[in-house]
């Protein structure tokens, strides 16, 4: 993905009315004399016809590949300036404009974000200047998936009045209503909102109900000052209220929060919507709009049909210092059909260690349905999701997990290689693409990444997972999946130190790099000893450092690097084969950091379960969130206790709205939810023809390392559970992926079952 230069200035955006021709900086800004010293870059071109300035843009590129700018600007360190000009484009285009040295090493003073709509646009925005070196104003038009055509008039830069200056107020400091859970509260569990306020003593709020009658009142807890929104909080608790229904809202200090229901089900339809997002995810199979909604139809993609190159032959990428192996150059001579599985996000990659968590995750659904659920858990049922193979005899969430299963077993290298045994690391294009693109419009060339140990123990994990979760339905597949598991396990050590590069020296995917592979090797052996009971497979979970060592940090229970938990939660739910001593220590462990992760939601005055180092909010957050609530839920079906299913349905509070952005992360749920999450085909807020993400998807969340422009553009000096906005080209705040999606759906599964 695109970086942009760091130690940006905060910079305002917003739409004002101004004055064309205003005395300014720029020269002949309105276009009429042939002397504004405007410049474009190769695949741009420029033209200037009716008091405007035109560039027709061509498609493709990264967004600094395609330019047009103006240099020898001079600014006063410490002075504020309000750059505004009109945007006129025939579609919706989202692109940064910097203000920047004219030279190396082109520092930034200020990075914006503009917007053009069909028609002509209003821009105005203020940024304080940093030095007084020759400037330049560039905009980035590149990265585009067709070509297109943008103008420019009334350009100005004057310096900003105190008005303009006092119009830049940090986001934290807005006042907000009552931050409520949008998609409801269980009948029997606890109900708390929080408020952001200065106020020295306790608010009073009101509840109501949908007719606006008063229902129940109380006062307020101020819970101390939260570093991570910046402001003092209060907590309005009215857990006491038992009367089901819709509508509700809370009242303080006259402003009226969202509305949202009381009942027993909260989550029921959540499961269904979050699992039914995995199969337009699919490549290689059409997606049937009877099944997924019309909006969502769409032809097979990377199926070998111009001008996909496809992916039933792809060869192995070779000429970069990401194909070393063992410090010599490394190449294969045999092509892998690699068609299936699961898009990993918002592009077209597929990766095998997001999708091993991904799956494997679906599979854990499935068996705490099976096993917790004794049998009457929906997730059994052949009738779940909205997917092809519904009424087919087979659990829905095991079908699914099937089609990534299958892509993962055709991701290993075959016998008669000198690595055979081991697993790709990943498929992708060599060249990002633009954004919109579609899957089966996809031009570029696919490359098989170098084998990994990391993507070989993925396969190993999920493989021998689902071989045991299989066996009562397809006891063919099942044999090939511990086949497959066990000869990934025996490559694995022999070749125990493959890591993935940190870069792959290419474009057009993700590089997932990761020199710890410990955590790989505990989680294999770990699925492997539950699904067979092998002596062997137990001596290496006792020779790892993660047999007893701490698995579970508080910054994130696991993700795709860090799956040590993952393997310590399935031994404690399904290692009833364990010697009793070693059974009853891995147990505890799990209730253990259950009981670690309720402490410290106590001390949040949002009620999720996460408080980072720093207070730093980290790429994923909510994910990262939902994992953390993963152990609580394992904590309380090992024990029963009423305490973790309350703080498990109390930390789903801050994704579904109780968190500073008053807004639900996941796509469809609640009166304002994010929609807008970075997709090339679920790309409607670039193109109207398109649709937005479907419903049950959910956001990455706030990231307090700002990555991509728009972030940089908008959220400068953002306070960390603020490091977030809607944006298709947020990809580090806004991003969807499987790996986000399936603790989603496993947490939903938790509490729909466990009520």
């Amino acid at each position: 993905m695109p970086k942009l230069p760091a130690s940006l200035a905060l910079a305002l955006l917003v739409c004002l009315p101004f004055p064309a021709g205003a005395a300014d900086m720029i020269a002949d800004g309105t276009f009429e004399n042939g002397e504004d010293g405007f410049w474009a870059s190769g695949g741009v071109v420029l033209s200037r016809h009716g008091g405007k300035l035109c560039a027709d843009v061509e498609a493709g590129g990264e967004p600094w590949g395609r330019l047009i700018g103006v240099n020898d600007l001079e600014f006063s360190p410490g002075t504020s300036y309000r750059l505004t000009m009109t945007l006129e484009a025939t579609g919706r285009h989202v692109f940064p404009i910097l203000v920047q040295r004219n030279a190396e090493p082109w520092t930034a003073q200020a990075t914006l974000n503009a917007e053009t709509k069909a028609g002509i646009e209003a821009f105005s925005t203020v940024f304080k200047a940093t030095e007084p070196e020759p400037a330049q104003i560039i905009l980035h038009l590149g990265g585009v998936g067709k070509s297109w055509r943008f103008c420019l008039d009334n350009v100005a830069i004057q310096e900003a009045t105190p008005e303009e200056i006092a119009a830049e107020v940090p986001r934290a400091t807005r006042a907000l209503p009552a931050l409520v859970n949008q998609a409801g509260y269980f009948l029997d569990g606890p109900k708390r909102a929080t408020i952001l306020s200065g106020a020295d003593k306790p608010l009073t709020f009101r509840l109501e109900d949908a007719a606006g009658m008063v229902v129940g009142e109380g006062l307020a807890t101020p819970a101390g000052f939260d570093e991570t929104v910046g402001s003092a909080t209060q907590i309005a608790d009215f857990s006491p209220f038992r009367t089901a229904g819709e509508g509700y809202r809370l009242i303080v200090d006259g402003k009226r929060s969202y509305p949202f229901a009381v009942g027993h089900d909260i989550y029921g339809k959540l499961r269904i919507d979050a699992l039914s997002w995995f199969y337009p995810q699919r490549s290689g199979i059409e997606i049937d709009g009877d099944i997924a909604g019309d909006a969502y139809a769409r032809p097979a993609g990377h199926v070998q049909k111009s001008p996909n190159r496809g992916d039933a032959e792809v060869t192995c990428l070779t000429g970069t210092v990401a194909v070393k192996l063992y410090g010599k150059d490394w190449t294969c001579d045999y092509t892998l059909d690699v068609s299936g599985g699961w898009y990993d996000a918002g592009d077209q990659g597929k990766y095998v260690v997001n999708g091993g968590i991904a799956v494997a995750q679906l599979l854990g659904t499935f068996e705490r349905g099976l096993v917790f659920g004794k049998g009457a858990s929906p997730v059994v049922s052949d009738s779940l999701s909205r997917i092809p193979e519904n009424g087919n005899g087979v659990p829905d969430i095991l079908d699914e997990a099937r089609w990534e299963l299958e892509f993962l077993m055709k991701m290993m290298v075959p016998d008669g290689q000198p690595l055979a045994g081991m697993v790709h690391h990943k498929v992708h294009d060599t060249k990002w693409t633009g954004v919109p693109m579609l899957p089966h419009l996809d031009p570029e060339l696919r490359a098989l990444h170098r084998p990994s140990t990391a993507a070989t123990l993925n396969l190993v994990a999920a493989a021998a997972q689902g071989a045991r979760l299989f066996a009562p339905y397809d006891e063919a597949f099942s044999k090939k999946l511990l086949a497959a598991a066990e000869k990934a396990w025996r490559a694995a050590t022999l070749h125990p130190a493959l890591y993935a590069p940190n870069s792959d020296g290419l474009q057009g995917g993700g590089d997932y790099g990761d020199t710890d592979v410990t955590d790989e090797f505990y989680w294999a052996a770990a699925e492997l000893y539950i699904s067979t009971g092998e002596a062997r497979y137990l001596a290496a979970l006792k020779s790892s450092p993660h047999w007893t060592g701490p698995v579970f940090p508080a910054v994130g229970a696991f993700d795709w690097r860090s799956v040590a938990g993952l393997g310590r939660l399935d031994l404690a739910l399904y290692g009833d084969g364990l010697p009793e001593e070693d059974r009853v220590m891995i147990r505890e462990s799990v209730v253990s950091a259950a009981g670690a992760f309720t402490d410290l939601q106590k001390n949040e005055p949002f009620g999720h379960i996460y408080r980072p180092a720093k207070n730093r909010y980290d790429w994923g957050s909510n994910q990262l969130i939902l994992q953390n609530m993963i152990v609580v839920s394992a904590g309380y079906d090992l024990t029963g206790e009423q305490p973790f299913l309350n703080s498990v349905r109390e930390s789903m509070d801050y994704i579904f709205g109780r968190n500073a952005m008053n807004l639900s992360y996941v796509t469809g749920y609640g009166s304002a939810f994010a929609k807008n999450q970075h997709s090339r085909w679920y790309a409607h807020q670039l193109d109207e023809t398109l649709p937005n993400p479907p419903i049950g998807t959910l956001a990455g969340g706030p990231n307090s390392t700002l990555v991509d422009d728009v972030a940089k553009a908008r959220l400068k000096g953002c306070r960390p559970q603020t490091c977030y906005v809607d944006d298709i080209m947020s990809w580090g705040t806004n991003e969807l992926t499987i790996n986000w999606n399936a603790p989603l759906v496993y947490v939903a599964s938790f509490l729909a079952d466990a009520r």
